[in-house]
């Protein structure tokens, strides 16, 4: 068992420093489960959306071994825990920045992912993720991540299934009014669990203007939806799941949703 769950806020562009005291301040109201648990925040949490250039980012961004004020003041959040925390931000990179995903518990990152499926204007700040769609155990749970526009695409999901995971940490940034709902198909479909963990609030910058979604959620793999947040709010929401749930692929005693694919019949 384990207790899953996600933090829901609004994270400031530009203020790095406030993002974290935010999320300081959201776990120190909310009681800390016992045992192992897992915690997911939203896309890009120590930065913020909207840039206009990946030179106006990069003060903001930080590298993924868990060195940069936002990953490290993670991790001091969960010494002594048995807590791992997913994060969506912006990873700085030799070769550029990207939309990134990292893994942490008391001891440091665990394991990064770069988004593979960049929208709309992230195409012009972000480099196009290559760590692939892994996934990495927590005391015995096996968890993949994907972020935000990931979920459009049914192949991510499918392909963290397929390769062991038993709960996907999907941190977001959600203005599309459609992945909430749509999430219950991915679970059904790959009798997974699912964490989106989605901002709330607006951001804006030379004319656009994006209203977040809210509406955090933890899915079960039969397409239940086990805790959900308003459309605002600084929340966070836990529920006691068993992984194990996840490795029942039946959908009748003659079909085995992994075993009956055709992959030959695909290409």
């Amino acid at each position: 068992m384990i207790a899953a769950g996600y933090l829901q806020f609004a994270p400031r562009r530009g203020d790095v420093a406030a993002n974290l005291r935010a999320v300081r301040s959201i776990l120190d109201r909310s009681p800390q489960p016992s045992g192992p648990w897992l915690l997911v925040l939203p896309e890009l949490a120590n930065s913020g959306y909207l840039y206009p250039s990946p030179g106006s980012l990069d003060p903001f961004a930080e590298p993924a071994d868990g060195r940069g004020p936002f990953l490290a003041g993670l991790r001091d959040l969960i010494s002594g825990t048995e807590g791992c925390i997913v994060t969506g931000y912006a990873e700085r990179a030799p070769e550029g920045p990207y939309n990134a995903a990292a893994a942490l518990t008391s001891s440091g990152v665990v394991a990064n992912y770069r988004k593979t499926h960049l929208f709309a204007g992230e195409k012009t700040l972000f480099l196009p993720g290559d760590t692939g769609f892994g996934v990495f155990e927590h005391h015995g749970v096996r968890i993949g991540m994907m972020v935000c526009f990931d979920w459009f695409f049914p192949e991510a999901a499918r392909t963290l299934a397929l390769r062991g995971a038993q709960i996907i940490a999907h941190p977001a940034n959600l203005v599309l009014p459609y992945c909430q709902t749509a999430m219950v198909t991915r679970c059904l479909e790959n009798r997974v669990f699912a964490i989106t963990a989605n901002r709330y609030g607006e951001e804006a910058l030379d004319g656009l203007s994006l209203t977040f979604t809210g509406a955090s959620q933890v899915m079960g793999p039969q397409g239940k939806r086990l805790a959900r947040a308003g459309a605002a709010g600084d929340r966070v929401g836990f529920v006691r799941i068993d992984p194990a749930l996840a490795a029942d692929k039946n959908v009748t005693s003659h079909n085995d949703l992994f075993a009956d694919r055709r992959p030959e019949m695909y290409a």
